[in-house]
C-alpha cells in the first residue's frame, strides 16, 4: 500500500478565530438540545439586535470553517463506490 505524504495544516489567527467562533456555536446549540438553554438568548436578549449580531457571526465563522477545511481535503480521502458490474463513467 502506497503512503502518500500530507502537507502539515496550520491555522491562521483568522482561521482561528472562526474556528473558535464555530464552537460557540456548537457548545450554545448542545446547551440548548441538552438543557434546553440558550447562552445567547441569556446574554443578549431573545433575537434582539445583539443576539442577531452573535448569531451571524457564527454562522459566518462556520462557513469560513467549512471552506478551509474543503480547501484542505484531499480528493482522494473519498472513497468512490460502485455496484458490482458497473462501471464508473
Amino acid at each position: 500500500m502506497e503512503r502518500t505524504q500530507q502537507k502539515e495544516w496550520t491555522l491562521n489567527p483568522i482561521d482561528w478565530v472562526f474556528l473558535v467562533l464555530t464552537l460557540i456555536g456548537a457548545l450554545n446549540w448542545g446547551l440548548i438540545g441538552l438543557f434546553d438553554f440558550n447562552l445567547v438568548a441569556a446574554l443578549f436578549g431573545d433575537m434582539t439586535v445583539g443576539a442577531r449580531i452573535v448569531y451571524t457571526i457564527v454562522g459566518i465563522g462556520a462557513v469560513a470553517s467549512i471552506i478551509e477545511i474543503a480547501r484542505h481535503v484531499h480528493p482522494s480521502t473519498f472513497v468512490s463506490r460502485t455496484e458490482p458490474g458497473i462501471s464508473p463513467r
